[in-house]
């Protein structure tokens, strides 16, 4: 077993916080690690310490010599000034260098520069390279290698991110939330490819089925301490439980043998010198294990609760929007009835957030209209954060909402109480907005949501910035309440524990509403695509079979060289086509063989599929 990356001994504290302590652990080759805790507790502090980016009170981070390291930010910090191919090609090697000089002649349309610029790229062997980079880009769905860094989106931005990483084949990668602001369907790439890659990983993320895909080791920071657990993340849970019980018993055993002790400590004060000294030792040994609180602090919201509704809620009547050339909603319709909870899914840039936004009148639509009953009282929680006064206090912002908050149980609460059931101490609450971390702020536009006690929430992207152990609230809280609810999510497991149907956006207007939860929807996807599918030859699965079975590593043979040369201009010409389908589809116009273009559409779905498995799994011998 190969020694990545040592630990020893690791302290942070900032102030009198103290963060960890003495924390211990290793990372092995072949090891995917998912760090798990509370926000606050240290889960990201410890990753820019790993990466050099804050200094430790104590320890060391010792690295195996020569280790190739990749790390993913939770926001990554482009050159806002570069092209993405630029980005992509951080490191300085004569391939890199050619690729760069080429796509500079290709963008300033230079013949001679060109032709230049061919000659080193056969002189430096980037071709490969060149293709790998572009194709990986195209899984991510960044189109343009020329677009400026500055025009890009925070989830463009953390897709190149992953691309120029991804590239440089570390043998070790660290990720910090590698799931934020991406859209579920490069979330489910991301996690397939890590899966199936023979690399080293060491991340922190709340997306709990990425974990249990990913992760064959589970590191948890609580109370300041480290806790490892060898297995995915449906069995640290059922460790983890076991552990909490064991320490249950241990805590209650202690505290029973403190009572007897107590007893003799008192019973003979004068004759104590002459008592052993070493059950007197034990005596105070006992004193301080006795004080671990084993409680467990979380956001209390389950008597929260929402106001009346009555049945009517909305009405969307010939709904249409459009941006330019992108069309949001074409003609749309939709009865919201009663105590749904709906979850709206699509590609980022489709139109999510702009729907509930007109919805809530903050968006006009193009045409059509929207009518609200009048029980309905919106929650809105944004994913563009908290919209207040940067410099003022935590308890003064929510003071100028409300000076008291009457929840369902009829119990009164000023703003100072309130703020304590989402974990904002007395202290806490004196700090200014712009001082509090993800996590904290996503509390407190939590709390300033529901306060106003609305019974009908619209959760923008909601978990981006909440842990596990709040997010399992959340979602408790959710399938608890009585309003309505409409959430846009990438965390599947968040959608599958609270909504009743989905909404597809699909683009160019086009919604498609579901009757079940996210994984629901994936099984009919994955059904219906294997009705047309046909069965792959017997003599590439016995490739594709001796390939997975040989452990020690192989270059492409000439053939496979070839082949992979051609696949990148197939998959373009397939996807080429595949995309003028889509507008046929979407044209609105009566189509005479619809039957013949739909097979044919599938059976593109299927040929890019394989085409783009043999891409990567061909690029893995490059």
């Amino acid at each position: 077993m190969i020694s990545y990356l040592q630990i020893e001994n690791l302290s942070k504290s900032y102030g009198d916080r103290l963060l960890f302590h003495s924390v211990t652990f290793g990372v092995n080759q072949g090891d995917k690690i998912g760090l798990i805790a509370k926000n606050g507790t240290g889960k990201t502090t410890l990753l820019n310490i790993i990466a050099g980016k804050e200094s430790p009170d104590d320890g060391t981070v010792v690295f195996r010599k020569d280790l190739r390291v990749g790390i993913v930010d939770q926001m990554p910090a482009l050159d806002e000034n570069a092209t993405v191919i630029e980005a992509c090609l951080k490191t300085t090697t004569p391939a890199t260098r050619a690729i760069a000089g080429y796509e500079k002649a290709i963008a300033g349309s230079d013949t001679d520069a060109i032709n230049t610029a061919i000659h080193e790229m056969d002189a430096a062997s980037a071709w490969d390279y060149d293709d790998r980079l572009k194709q990986m880009l195209h899984q991510l769905r960044i189109t343009d290698v020329n677009a400026r860094i500055s025009t890009l989106s925070g989830g463009q931005k953390k897709r190149v991110a992953i691309a120029s990483t991804l590239l440089e084949n570390p043998e070790l990668i660290i990720l910090d939330e590698p799931t934020n602001h991406l859209d579920i369907e490069i979330i489910e790439w991301l996690e397939d490819y890590l899966r199936r890659q023979n690399v080293t990983l060491l991340m922190v993320t709340h997306d709990r089925y990425f974990l249990d895909a990913v992760c064959n080791k589970i590191i948890e920071i609580d109370r300041q301490e480290i806790f490892t657990y060898e297995g995915n993340y449906d069995y640290y849970l059922r460790r983890r439980q076991e552990r909490i019980e064991a320490m249950s018993a241990e805590l209650a055993k202690v505290k029973n043998t403190l009572r007897r002790e107590q007893d003799w400590m008192r019973r003979q004060p004068q004759a104590r010198a002459g008592k052993a000294k070493y059950r007197i030792d034990a005596f105070y040994d006992l004193k301080d294990r006795s004080r671990l609180d084993l409680s467990e602090k979380n956001v209390d919201i389950q008597s929260i609760g929402s106001t009346y509704i009555g049945s009517k809620i909305f009405e969307a009547r010939n709904i249409s929007k459009r941006f330019g050339d992108t069309v949001i909603l074409d003609d749309f319709n939709y009865i919201f009835a009663r105590h749904e909870k709906l979850g709206i899914i699509g590609r980022n840039g489709v139109g999510k957030s702009t729907l509930i936004k007109m919805l809530q009148g903050i968006i006009p639509p193009d045409s059509g209209t929207w009518d609200v009953g009048t029980t309905v009282r919106f929650g809105y929680y944004s994913q563009d954060g908290i919209d207040f006064d940067q410099s003022k206090k935590v308890v003064d912002a929510v003071s100028e909402i409300a000076d008291n908050i009457v929840l369902d149980n009829g119990q009164s609460y000023t703003p100072m109480q309130f703020l304590t059931r989402f974990l904002f101490s007395p202290a806490d609450q004196q700090k200014y907005i712009h001082t509090l971390s993800g996590g904290e702020r996503c509390r407190l536009h939590l709390a300033t949501v529901l306060m106003r006690r609305p019974n009908f929430l619209i959760l923008d992207e909601p978990t981006n910035d909440l842990d596990i152990v709040t997010l399992g609230i959340l979602e408790e809280y959710l399938r608890e309440f009585s309003g309505c609810l409409i959430v846009i999510s990438h965390d599947r497991f968040f959608l599958d524990s609270i909504v009743d149907h989905i909404w597809v956006l699909e683009g160019a207007g086009t919604v498609k509403d579901f009757p079940g939860n996210y994984s629901d929807y994936r099984r009919w996807l994955r059904d219906n695509q294997t009705k047309n599918e046909d069965t792959a030859p017997k003599t590439e699965k016995k490739e594709n079979n001796s390939r997975r079975q040989e452990n020690r590593p192989r270059r492409m043979s000439f053939k496979e060289k070839k082949e992979f040369e051609t696949l990148s201009d197939e998959i373009d010409r397939l996807s080429d086509e595949k995309k003028s389908l889509d507008e046929i589809f979407n044209s609105g116009q009566t189509i005479e063989n619809v039957a013949e273009l739909s097979a044919r559409y599938d059976e593109l779905t299927r040929m890019l599929d394989e085409k783009e498995m043999r891409w990567l799994e061909l690029s893995e011998l490059a």
